[in-house]
């Protein structure tokens, strides 16, 4: 890996900057990667647009900018409107079919996975759907091992709720060994 950008996106109130917070701090903290992350919101603090990117390498990162992501995550249908075509050819997004029905066409492989109708069942409300996302993504990618991402958890959710973040992580590794299994019994 020279490079690679990730891209999260959704809107204020999921948790989004928090998530590329995590990502890079597992990447950077515990994986032996560099990494920098970078986050862009609205002025509303719940509701409006939220974005937030890394970048991964195992070399020096001389341009902190993701230019086109190889991952990219879309949490509400404005977000994916604006970024769900923003991906390289063959990378992946991960789309929250929650709230989102419908997919531009994009130049990426898409999965679909109700990330927050899973935080619903499982934790009774949506605040760590961006926590399941993560499990999404790296069970998906590799971007990160998970117990480096495990450690980040860990140390950046407030000691009261660590338990139930670590098991939101693995409700979203488990969404994706069911989601490749139906995959694999599909061909």
């Amino acid at each position: 890996m020279s490079r690679l950008e990730v891209r999260l996106s959704g809107e204020g109130g999921q948790g989004i900057i928090l998530g590329g917070i995590i990502l890079a701090e597992a990447a950077a903290v515990y994986g032996g990667l560099n990494a920098v992350q970078t986050q862009s919101y609205g002025p509303e603090s719940r509701g409006g647009a939220s974005r937030c990117e890394v970048v991964l390498s195992r070399e020096e990162i001389d341009y902190p900018k993701v230019i086109l992501p190889e991952v990219v995550l879309v949490m509400n249908r404005e977000a994916c409107v604006r970024y769900a075509h923003q991906v390289r050819p063959g990378g992946t997004v991960v789309v929250d079919s929650t709230f989102v029905d419908a997919v531009p066409e994009t130049p990426g492989r898409v999965y679909r996975v109700p990330i927050t109708r899973l935080a619903r069942e499982h934790f009774g409300r949506d605040i760590v759907a961006n926590i399941i996302a993560l499990g999404v993504l790296a069970g998906l990618t590799g971007l990160v091992d998970r117990t480096s991402l495990e450690q980040a958890v860990a140390n950046r959710v407030p000691p009261a709720t660590r338990e139930a973040n670590l098991k939101a992580l693995d409700v979203g590794y488990r969404a994706v060994a069911e989601l490749l299994s139906a995959a694999a019994s599909d061909s």
